[in-house]
């Protein structure tokens, strides 16, 4: 473990002390090592937990997203020089600071095995995200959307605290897997309830849970491009991870709860993905996807089997991917064209003819095209779903069909069609570009060879 969290450290001196010719290579290329590095945590182990230290440990859900934050920092250091090319020095490099600092955190909350630990590097990536946002976003609204997620987190994350130090005087120990091997600590009564509540609400805050997801398309819309595939790729699966963790070390008592929850994520997948339908701007379009595809990994979270766990584990790998490709994507159009407007943007295929097999390759997987990982987590998870209860097929399955609906819509929009008159001319696209699309999709297509390593199953 110490072995990537040091290396990520000491990438932050590495950017502040490097000379400001070469700053952009030494974070790329540091950072690209150590996430190949972190790659080895792959390798099937007999044990259930690796690397186990006093505070940290991983074991199969964890695994996957560690290796997925370690993967996306060189990527969100790439993709930013295009948006920072004509800063001051000065603000590139507390740019890729801010960055940096997020990484141990990110790597923490994953890897955690004591709560307490695990609360506080959760909370702490707020601050380096509110920054990127509110002091690198591109429109005045950037500020509203800050506040958004401060309120948003903070509020739903003051339960969470206290719900996990009524936790540690009920068992003596805040451990996971000691707390696994303790008795019900709990009578079956309301307690038992307000607690288990509680300790799901800051996740289902981050996730986002449809009803509490407002902070979330102004948040993307005003970020960054950094920041978007940051929210989309890591912060977003910070929830989903919490949710699975916590779940499990619920009592029977707490199923219950799982009623409104899988209700308000089904319904959710449905409602986010007609409002991507009548969307305008791009980011929010995607935004809101994302809304629709963590509302499955929440509900299949809730039901607590193995098969609908290794769903939503595949799921969040392969909508980081995914998302955080559409989001480069929309970031490119963007500075060629200096809108997010669907219609001021559409037509660009025969302008950037290459770009639109990126843009076809991104849409087929966010449709969950065979042979993609996203085919197979929906499979597991409307599989799940549909063992737990019969009816949810038709939402599942309607939702499904909208997200198609989108997805097509969003395609057609930006590169069909007649080319606006105000678009003369755009820049050809550049190496770093296609670099960064490929980066993203090798995974994505390599993954369907030995899903199992993203699966949370047992290797």
């Amino acid at each position: 473990m110490l072995k990537i969290i040091l290396p990520t450290i000491m990438l932050l001196p590495t950017a502040l002390l490097s000379p400001a010719k070469f700053m952009w290579t030494n974070t790329t290329m540091y950072s690209l090592l150590i996430a190949s590095i972190s790659l080895h945590w792959l390798t099937p182990s007999y044990y259930p937990m690796k690397t186990l230290t006093l505070w940290t440990g991983m074991d199969q859900i964890s695994t996957p997203l560690l290796v997925l934050s370690c993967w996306f920092l060189p990527l969100m250091i790439m993709a930013s020089q295009g948006h920072l090319q004509h800063e001051p020095h000065e603000r590139k490099r507390m740019f890729i600071s801010t960055l940096i600092i997020i990484q141990p955190f990110i790597i923490l909350a994953f890897s955690a095995t004591e709560l307490m630990l695990f609360y506080i590097s959760f909370e702490a990536t707020l601050i380096p995200t509110l920054i990127l946002i509110t002091r690198w976003g591109n429109q005045p609204e950037r500020l509203s959307a800050g506040i958004y997620l401060l309120f948003y987190t903070l509020i739903s994350s003051l339960p969470l605290l206290i719900s996990i130090l009524y936790l540690h005087t009920k068992t003596g120990t805040l451990h996971l897997s000691i707390i696994k091997l303790t008795h019900p600590y709990l009578p079956a009564s309301w307690t038992s309830l307000l607690s288990s509540l509680a300790l799901l609400m800051a996740f289902m805050v981050k996730a986002p849970l449809y009803g509490l997801h407002l902070w979330l398309p102004k948040a993307h819309v005003e970020a960054p491009i950094a920041g978007s595939m940051l929210l989309a790729a890591l912060l977003l699966k910070l929830g989903g991870y919490g949710i699975m963790r916590v779940t499990l070390l619920m009592e029977p008592v707490s199923n219950f709860l799982h009623y409104p929850f899988l209700t308000l994520a089904l319904w959710g997948a449905l409602m986010t993905s007609s409002i991507c339908l009548r969307q305008t701007d791009l980011k929010s379009l995607i935004a809101y996807s994302s809304v629709s595809h963590m509302g499955l990994v929440i509900a299949a979270s809730m039901i607590q089997t193995q098969w609908s766990f290794s769903g939503a584990m595949i799921l969040m790998i392969s909508h980081g991917l995914t998302s955080s490709l559409l989001f480069w994507l929309a970031n490119t159009n963007y500075e060629r064209t200096h809108s997010r407007i669907l219609i001021l943007t559409r037509g660009l295929q025969p302008l950037l003819p290459l770009m639109s097999v990126w843009w076809l390759l991104a849409n087929l997987t966010n449709m969950a095209l065979p042979p993609t990982t996203n085919l197979m987590a929906e499979l597991a998870i409307m599989v799940a779903l549909f063992n737990w209860s019969s009816p949810t097929i038709i939402l599942t399955g309607a939702a499904t069909l909208l997200t198609a609906s989108y997805t097509l819509y969003m395609l057609l929009s930006t590169q069909r069609g007649i080319l606006p008159s105000h678009i003369t001319t755009a820049p050809n696209s550049n190496t770093r570009e296609h670099l960064l699309m490929a980066l993203h999709i090798i995974p994505m297509l390599t993954l369907i060879l030995k899903p199992e390593l993203i699966s949370g199953a047992p290797l």
